[in-house]
């Protein structure tokens, strides 16, 4: 991987995978109760806070986005690849889907309700992550909740094939939910709730609610 374009491999590795990917995860709500409780839990306090748009950053082929529209949300998706935006609007064409990328949102300064990043934190190297929390905070009205969803660990992964055995070439990084409470605190958010788990998504998974 090349350490300058870990974006462009990000783009390139998901571009190749997009289709497999939304037949291999299209069930993985069904099989994911704990997850459910916790987009729940967040469309609630969207719905608190009065409403609005909601981003899913990151949003792959836009599974979440549907089912947060369906919690009544008025949610839209994010996502680096053209590829997995082209297979969200094939398969929930009555929704919103976007070419962005985290490191630099288009959005204006407080202009959304609330936002997920549901692994999609997880291809952002160390030395970039705060950044992105910063972009998160500032798109974000006061008082608005983000989700985060991420494989906890310690270790970083090269991940060369994936998803119906396509090529891939980037990195997962693993983190602690300490780690990521602490860098959540240090763009301005406050963990709300936290807990780990195991599911379809993630051997051992991190869900954390801040606002």
């Amino acid at each position: 991987m090349n350490a300058d374009g870990w974006l462009e491999d990000t783009r390139a590795s998901y571009d190749t995978v997009a289709v497999a990917y939304a037949d291999l995860t299209r069930h993985f709500l069904d099989e994911t109760p704990e997850e459910r409780a916790a987009f729940a839990s967040f469309a609630a306090s969207v719905q608190a806070q009065g409403g609005g748009l909601v981003a899913d950053v990151g949003c792959g082929t836009g599974r979440i986005t549907a089912h947060l529209c369906q919690l009544g949300v008025d949610a839209f998706g994010i996502d680096l690849s053209p590829g997995m935006i082209e297979v969200a609007r094939r398969d929930h064409p009555d929704l919103r889907f976007e070419v962005g990328s985290m490191t630099n949102l288009g959005l204006a300064d407080a202009s959304i309700a609330g936002l997920l990043a549901w692994y999609s934190l997880i291809h952002i190297p160390d030395d970039e992550i705060s950044s992105v929390l910063a972009h998160f905070r500032r798109v974000l009205r006061p008082g608005g909740p983000i989700l985060l969803g991420f494989h906890v660990g310690d270790e970083s992964r090269l991940k060369t094939e994936g998803y119906g055995g396509h090529p891939m070439n980037l990195y997962v990084h693993l983190r602690q939910l300490s780690q990521m409470s602490t860098l959540l605190s240090d763009a301005g958010f406050t963990v709300q709730a936290h807990k780990t788990l195991t599911s379809a998504e993630s051997k051992l998974g991190g869900i954390i609610l801040a606002s």
